[in-house]
């Protein structure tokens, strides 16, 4: 009776181990990024892979103004301007988002320091009326919140958002041609987007594109 009985232990240890499957210490396989914060870098690696070439690079193409429509745009109202060519970000009081597209003279550069930029005079009267921020330190989150596929509610928190509206400024400056030695006075090309919370605001543009035409 005891051989019977160790035999059919031993069969019933052995089917139990044929049914496990054995996963290496560390293995990623079959997971999900965390709730928590823990899991946020996955979540946003991802999000981005889905939406920045098919997405948000074609919104911002294709809804691009030049500076001169959008400053005639901004002359009707900046609030009129904004329901028809931009988006608003999210909270009360936020800033219209709008992408642009152009050309300028370049009156100024700074890209020794880590906020690289270039001032631009894109309506030729000698004047910069438009900043160029190249990065890699990047002010604002226009590009997060011109974009409708990025909406808050679908986020944990404001601060998972906005470590959203960083890795789209970090992409982007990421793929910039930085101008080889001083560009000053040359002409540049750009695509990006802006925010504009009132209609005399500076035009700090964050760019998808930058080149120097000549």
């Amino acid at each position: 009776m005891k051989q019977l009985a160790l035999t059919a232990a031993c069969v019933a240890a052995v089917l139990s181990l044929s049914a496990c499957k054995i996963v290496k210490t560390g293995s990623t396989e079959g997971s999900a990024p965390a709730a928590d914060a823990s899991g946020d870098d996955a979540r946003i690696a991802a999000l981005m892979a889905d939406t920045w070439e098919p997405k948000l690079i074609p919104a911002i193409t294709e809804r691009a103004l030049t500076p001169a429509a959008l400053r005639n745009a901004i002359a009707g109202g900046l609030d009129a301007a904004g329901a028809a060519h931009g988006k608003p970000g999210s909270g009360a009081g936020a800033a219209w988002n709008f992408a642009v597209t152009g050309e300028g003279v370049v009156t100024a550069a700074n890209l020794e320091s880590r906020a690289r930029m270039l001032e631009v005079d894109t309506d030729a009267d000698g004047t910069a009326d438009l900043t160029l921020q190249l990065g890699p330190v990047v002010r604002g989150s226009a590009l997060r919140d011109f974009s409708p596929f990025y909406d808050f509610s679908g986020f944990r928190d404001q601060i998972e958002f906005a470590k959203l509206g960083r890795a789209l400024n970090d992409a982007a400056s990421a793929r910039l041609t930085v101008p080889d030695g001083d560009p000053t006075g040359k002409t540049v090309s750009f695509t990006g987007v802006l925010a504009l919370k009132s209609p005399t605001e500076a035009w700090l543009l964050t760019p998808i594109a930058v080149g120097v035409m000549r």
